[in-house]
């Protein structure tokens, strides 16, 4: 890809922590799109892409989750949005209807069908699925919750019509305790998380 491509960095399912190498990747990309399930504003002021971010709430981004002066900018993100790209445009969801991946994929593809592709979490795995159209996406987990195999995300580059997808993951960390949003201190283990 020359130096015209567009890159953009997906990523979903933070919940109050951003992984430092996920925030490394978003850096070197022009635009960061976040589906959901961010955990608090100090994330999208995390987020650095060279250009602009876009995010959306998720079923835990609600005042339980969020601090009370962050509320101000959790009532401004929408519940979906679009990202126009050069070649085509992203719907971005946050994933947390009903159905096995399978119905919603299914629902996806005909429900957002004049795009070219979905952006989804919510299920905080990892997903590229390019065989259909439009393309489904889904970065994992992009903090420490429930990362499964390691907390990533996806590089999305666009050049025109030509799209490419990289999927990225990165080692799990061990992190000794996460802070609440209440103040109160819970331990935590890799696989222990808030849905």
């Amino acid at each position: 890809m020359s130096s015209s491509a567009l890159r953009v960095a997906i990523l979903a399912d933070t919940h109050g922590f951003l992984d430092a190498r996920v925030a490394e990747q978003v850096a070197g990309c022009q635009i960061a799109v976040h589906a959901g399930d961010i955990g608090g504003a100090d994330i999208l002021l995390a987020l650095q892409p060279t250009e602009s971010v876009t995010a959306i709430r998720g079923n835990n981004d609600d005042a339980d989750h969020w601090s009370e002066t962050e509320l101000d900018v959790l009532e401004k993100l929408p519940r979906e949005t679009e990202v126009a790209l050069p070649g085509g445009k992203l719907k971005v969801i946050h994933g947390d209807d009903w159905g096995t991946v399978e119905q919603r994929h299914k629902r996806y593809r005909t429900r957002f069908s004049d795009y070219r592709g979905i952006v989804y979490g919510h299920t905080h795995r990892q997903l590229v699925d390019t065989s259909g159209s439009p393309w489904l996406l889904n970065p994992g987990a992009a903090g420490r919750t429930r990362t499964y195999e390691g907390p990533g995300c996806l590089i999305l580059t666009c050049q025109g019509e030509d799209w490419q997808i990289e999927p990225l993951r990165f080692p799990p960390r061990q992190y000794r305790a996460k802070r609440r949003r209440n103040g109160a201190a819970k331990q935590e283990g890799p696989g222990q998380a808030d849905d």
